[in-house]
């Protein structure tokens, strides 16, 4: 078997708030965009920039918490791994897209006072919070106990 490695770490803004729906079989799921930017200089020494939009989906009880705590403009640590659909359109042409499904997501920031209606009726999540993973929905809520590291316990 080949090493393979599918992996995303992603620390941007969210460009839309996040649309969330349930499936037929009763899963929730929440759709989101997240703009990341780069800046270096050309040869010519000017400073560039580019932003790149990715498309976010959440799966369970965090995309439940990606739309109760995350909207437009706020900032998010988004962990997850690439996954292409793909179908057929009403004109015939096939269709792809990229999205990255979300394993872990970190509230970076918490809302201005009285930027939305959320932000007026709930408290945002603490900001010491530990990420979410999506794949153990029972550890929301939990304690983040991480034992110390001590110096002397690293073997190298």
């Amino acid at each position: 078997m080949a090493l393979s490695l599918n992996k995303v770490m992603l620390i941007g803004n969210l460009t839309r708030d996040p649309e969330t729906r349930t499936t037929t079989s009763g899963q929730t799921v929440s759709t989101f965009s997240v703009a990341t930017s780069r800046s270096w200089k050309d040869q010519q020494g000017q400073l560039q920039e580019k932003t790149e939009f990715h498309s976010i989906v959440a799966w369970g009880k965090l995309g439940e918490l990606c739309s109760q705590y995350l909207a437009k403009g706020r900032k998010a640590w988004v962990e997850g791994h690439l996954q292409t659909r793909d179908w057929t359109g009403e004109d015939g042409v096939k269709r792809y897209r990229t999205e990255i499904v979300a394993e872990n997501v970190l509230f970076l920031d918490r809302p201005p006072a009285g930027s939305s209606p959320l932000a007026s009726t709930m408290p945002p999540p603490p900001m010491s919070a530990p990420t979410i993973p999506a794949s153990n929905a029972d550890a929301i809520g939990a304690p983040f106990n991480e034992p110390d590291i001590k110096v002397e316990d690293i073997p190298f």
